[in-house]
């Protein structure tokens, strides 16, 4: 199973086993407590790592988020509000950045990510949830969101897109997706606008101008083509889980998950077919590479990447196996992985 999902599982476990220990009237401690600043952050798990100009910005347990401004050589810790564990995190350019994780949590940093904001929480996103259902009148989706708000911040956000500095979507468990149309002070429920009736987990969103394409779990994918105000079923061509997904600056949309599979779309999600990328192990994350490759992650470290816009994939085995969660390119053209054990530059 995939790192981030793992994680997730295990906290909502926890939480799911009491969860009248929190209301919409108090919040948990790991959401108002700030991380602990320790060395041993430096080998904390990590699961997913971005550029922000230069910088590297990798996110991970209990709230910690590593900063590197020598590609990944050396890491020092950020400050950060919470002790959430972070799943995922992106920037939308040098300085302004968002992390998703644990408990509904969204950060904002304006900084580079060397200082955190709480944007959103999983008390906050119920009570949204909530109040846009009772406005809309549908039976389900209000009962939906009663069960949030009974059950406390225990659902976890997975992925983030930045699509514009202003429009920014976050996709998690149980169908969980919220937007934002000015850069994060306001955070809008879109769960009612996916059709995704048995409110399946939501690993990755990605967008190409006005299309906007999430993938789940069950092979489930959902596309927009007008800037996430509606969104369609896509015919799925795989029945399991699709962990994640690249889109790279020529339009190409990489769906990626269980033993391996990937498969690959040409037209912004409209159809998609399978890739032979030579693994057969899950498939956890992709990037784009400097010259335009992508490049996807399988969970043993292996990286694979392709020549000829997603059609086939060339292996580059790890040196040694690792529980490996996420990817990046650091510039002087390095890759970086970040791992259950720490980060490592390869």
């Amino acid at each position: 199973m995939k790192a981030r999902a793992l994680l997730a599982v295990v906290a909502f476990a926890a939480f799911a086993a009491s969860p009248s220990a929190w209301s919409a009237d108090t919040l948990p401690r790991a959401l108002t407590q700030p991380a602990v600043q320790t060395p041993r952050a430096l080998g904390a798990a990590t699961l997913a790592v971005a550029r922000a100009g230069a910088r590297l910005v990798a996110v991970g347990e209990r709230g910690t988020v590593l900063l590197s401004d020598d590609n990944g050589t050396t890491w020092r810790q950020a400050q950060v509000p919470v002790q959430t564990t972070l799943t995922a995190v992106r920037f939308a350019d040098d300085h302004h950045g968002w992390a998703v994780g644990h408990l509904g949590t969204v950060l904002h940093s304006t900084d580079g990510g060397t200082t955190w904001t709480r944007q959103l929480d999983g008390v906050a996103a119920a009570q949204s949830m909530l109040s846009a259902a009772q406005r809309g009148g549908d039976a389900a989706l209000l009962h939906r969101a009663q069960r949030l708000v009974a059950e406390g911040p225990d659902k976890p956000f997975l992925d983030i897109e930045i699509a514009s500095p202003s429009k920014i979507y976050v996709v998690g468990a149980y169908g969980l997706a919220f937007e934002t149309d000015d850069g994060g002070a306001h955070w809008l429920p879109i769960t009612a606008r996916l059709p995704n009736p048995k409110g399946l987990h939501l690993y990755g969103v990605r967008a190409l101008g006005d299309t906007v394409v999430i993938a789940g779990e069950q092979g489930l994918l959902l596309r927009s083509t007008d800037n996430g105000a509606s969104f369609t079923a896509v015919a799925s061509p795989y029945k399991g889980s699709f962990f994640g997904l690249l889109a790279t600056r020529d339009g190409l949309l990489l769906a990626h998950g269980l033993r391996g599979h990937a498969y690959r779309s040409a037209d912004r999600g409209a159809s998609w077919e399978p890739v032979d990328t030579g693994v057969t192990v899950t498939i956890v994350a992709g990037t784009e590479l400097a010259d335009g490759a992508p490049a996807l992650l399988a969970q043993n470290g292996d990286v694979l990447i392709s020549r000829d816009n997603g059609r086939s994939f060339a292996r580059q085995a790890a040196r040694d196996n690792l529980a490996a969660s996420g990817l990046a390119q650091a510039a002087d053209g390095k890759r970086v992985i970040t791992s259950l054990r720490g980060v490592r530059r390869d």
